[in-house]
């Protein structure tokens, strides 16, 4: 028995020493770098089409993070909506000015860090996005918007601030949270025609729902979204810009804890105007006053389609489920 307890302690003391070891590898090396991604070298050509579907999605899926609310300029500022377990994170200046914003980044590195999350200098930005699914007409209508004389990218010299991660955050992008590969093929939308296809394209592409409506940020698939832990079955733990915990709401078709009881002109409201049968909806989430009613009823489609998830989340009333 004195030989077991022996070998027992002598394996948990190597445990705890590569726990520790752990620890410090990831605290010394925090958020990692990788090779630059392979950029095009093709300049995205700016068409009035290009400029007007990039100002809307700029306005759907940057704007919340990266707009400076002093200068009305898409220069950066502190995330206040992202877990105070990770730390203090930060968006970056990403208006045209050449040396704190993407003045001198070329077409082919905004889109590659768009795709794979990482920057010419080869830094993995944390929490951000990857659009690894969004069309290429989508993506170069971003990059076109950006490269516009509007207001919001106007070249603006406020420095980007320092990412201050917590010991989580520095584990998760050592271990779980990667940068995703440059397709290596054309993305293309699915026809509006096709309204499941595109419904589902919008959802995982264009807006990326899922990554907020499903269980967890730490349990996304970004390359198979399906894959997703609780996905869109909501659940998920956000903070509005007080601090206060706010979770996502279940979009699956479920009629008693998800939008099985909605119908399409339900759901249309409360995406573009915040305005849900249960009442108004609350930040983060962000009202897509652009959207066409199309493209909701798309999504609002797409969603009835996929599988059902029983999960209470507080606007139903009722405690949250554990998925």
């Amino acid at each position: 028995m004195k030989k077991f307890f022996k070998i027992l302690g002598g394996v948990l003391g190597v445990v705890v020493l590569a726990v520790i070891g752990f620890v410090v590898w990831v605290q010394a090396r925090g958020i990692p770098t990788y090779d630059k991604p392979t950029a095009s070298t093709v300049a995205v050509a700016a068409t009035p089409e290009r400029l007007e579907l990039g100002r809307s999605l700029v306005l759907a899926s940057c704007n919340d993070c990266h707009m400076n609310k002093k200068n009305n300029k898409l220069s950066g500022q502190q995330m206040l909506d992202t877990p105070k377990e990770f730390g203090s994170l930060y968006s970056a200046n990403i208006t045209q000015d050449k040396d704190h914003g993407i003045g001198n980044w070329t077409d082919g590195e905004v889109i590659a860090l768009l795709r794979t999350g990482i920057g010419r200098d080869g830094r993995y930005r944390i929490i951000m996005p990857h659009f690894v699914h969004m069309s290429d007409e989508d993506v170069n209508s971003v990059v076109a918007f950006l490269r516009s004389d509007h207001q919001w990218v106007q070249a603006d010299a406020t420095p980007t601030h320092a990412q201050e991660p917590s010991l989580l955050v520095k584990t998760l992008v050592n271990t779980v949270m990667k940068p995703t590969p440059m397709p290596t093929k054309a993305v293309v939308a699915p026809a509006p025609t096709d309204q499941l296809a595109y419904g589902r394209y919008l959802v995982v592409g264009r807006y990326q729902c899922f990554e907020c409506h499903s269980k967890s940020f730490e349990t996304n698939n970004a390359l198979e979204p399906e894959k997703s832990e609780g996905y869109l079955g909501g659940g998920n733990h956000l903070l509005d810009v007080n601090g206060v915990d706010i979770v996502s709401r279940n979009l699956t078709g479920d009629s008693g804890t998800g939008i099985g009881d909605w119908n399409a002109g339900d759901f249309t409201k409360a995406v573009k105007f915040g305005m849900s049968p249960n009442g108004p909806l609350h930040a983060p989430m962000p009202k897509y006053s652009t959207m066409s009613d199309g493209d909701a009823a798309a999504i609002f489609a797409y969603l009835q389609s996929i599988p059902k998830i029983k999960n209470a989340t507080p606007e139903d009333k009722g405690a949250v489920a554990v998925q």
